[in-house]
């Protein structure tokens, strides 16, 4: 299949590697050179969500290609004004080209509108999956807190191993224990601390001692925390 993507940030790089390595012939250009399209039978959109509407339009509509984008919260209107138009957004961390490239090749897909989307998945060995339109908004934000707010929270870790004198290497084993943990049995039953015994005079001490620029965050988690462990003995009550 001859494709095209608009877009060389991670995105493009990464589904430009991983089309080529499953046998597409694949043209990576940016969203300012759209006279380089050619005679491709897909355009992929691998570019900001705000700019899939104007990218979109910017092209000529044909029967002969199909025009699609990667984004998670966006749907169908964006590419609208294309007789064969659709999405495919990968559940999978496009943080480089190569990590990316590697990543898609098997990853969940969500997708959308023409039947290319699931070939292209297929061709990708992945897993396509079709959410209503009232469940994409909701499965891009889980997205988002599973992959970005997971970062902010190590981002967290990292301060407050620093001002513990320490380092965040020393917490990788722990964290690696708790996702682990997590997997196995379940966020509640994983759950473990002082939040989870309804320890505040921890809790107050760890305020108290953590710099005060990573508090804000600290009591943010340590609420949620509090909320599991309520839903927990809710549960076994």
């Amino acid at each position: 299949m001859k494709i095209t993507i608009v877009g060389a940030g991670r995105a493009g790089t990464s589904f430009d590697a991983a089309l080529a390595s499953a046998g597409h012939e694949v043209r990576l250009i940016h969203h300012d050179e759209l006279e380089r399209i050619g005679d491709a039978d897909v355009v992929l959109l691998c570019v900001p969500d705000d700019a899939i509407a104007v990218v979109s339009n910017a092209l000529e509509s044909s029967e002969a290609r199909a025009v699609l984008h990667v984004a998670g919260s966006r749907g169908l209107c964006e590419v609208a004004k294309h007789p064969r138009a659709g999405f495919l957004h990968p559940l999978a961390a496009l943080s480089s080209s190569d990590l990316g490239a590697s990543r898609l090749r098997g990853a969940l897909f969500s997708v959308g509108g023409d039947d290319v989307v699931s070939e292209l998945v297929a061709s990708l060995e992945g897993r396509a999956i079709r959410l209503r339109d009232d469940q994409r908004v909701n499965y891009h934000a889980t997205a988002s807190v599973a992959a970005n707010h997971l970062v902010a929270l190590m981002g967290h870790v990292e301060a407050l191993a620093e001002s513990a004198g320490l380092s965040f290497d020393d917490f990788v084993p722990l964290i690696q224990q708790a996702l682990s943990d997590v997997v196995a049995v379940g966020a509640q039953r994983a759950l473990t601390g002082p939040a989870s015994r309804s320890d505040m005079a921890t809790i107050d001490a760890h305020l108290a001692a953590i710099p005060e620029s990573e508090r804000a965050t600290y009591v943010a988690l340590a609420r949620a925390a509090f909320e599991l462990a309520e839903q927990r003995r809710l549960a076994s009550a």
